[in-house]
């Protein structure tokens, strides 16, 4: 058990990156569906506040 351990190092520039161009992901996302979403919001609400 004591030689595994040692022997995983683990591969932390790996998980860096892979944290980081999942954020990048998250933001681009982001930024394309935010205008789409308020618009179905607001729809949303002015046709509740219309009925």
């Amino acid at each position: 058990m004591k030689t595994k351990i040692k022997s995983e190092k683990g591969d932390v520039p790996g998980w860096v990156l892979i944290t980081l161009m999942t954020a990048g992901l998250v933001v681009v996302l982001w930024s394309v569906a935010t205008p789409a979403l308020s618009g179905i919001l607001n729809q949303s609400l002015n046709k509740v506040a219309n009925f």
